[in-house]
């Protein structure tokens, strides 16, 4: 069984994050996972909004422009990365908190 945090893992390694992986985390996150695939999911997150991962778009592009439609693409991404994080946090603050709980991949 594959685990959100191998996923992320994974991502983290090659700066890179399929659609079908994003999809695979789609399905995990509404099925069970533990604290340390929700840690994990926040910090893959945190790359994808800083730069360090991509992810890939559903509608590929072969030339890169700056004009008007993709700079509000990329503020829609940017909005959809922001809505996802606050569920997330949202998430981790309704998990019943347990001693046993540690994030590996947390700082």
């Amino acid at each position: 069984m594959v685990f959100i945090k191998e996923i992320v893992q994974q991502a983290l390694c090659t700066g890179y994050l399929s659609i079908a992986d994003q999809k695979q985390m789609q399905l995990l996150l509404q099925s069970n996972y533990d604290s340390e695939d929700l840690d994990a999911f926040i910090i893959l997150q945190r790359a994808v909004a800083a730069g360090d991962v991509k992810q890939e778009l559903r509608s590929q592009k072969t030339t890169l422009s700056t004009t008007g439609k993709e700079a509000a693409a990329n503020i829609k991404l940017a909005y959809q990365i922001a809505a996802e994080m606050a569920f997330a946090a949202a998430l981790a603050l309704t998990m019943p908190k347990s001693s046993k709980d540690h994030s590996s991949l947390g700082a």
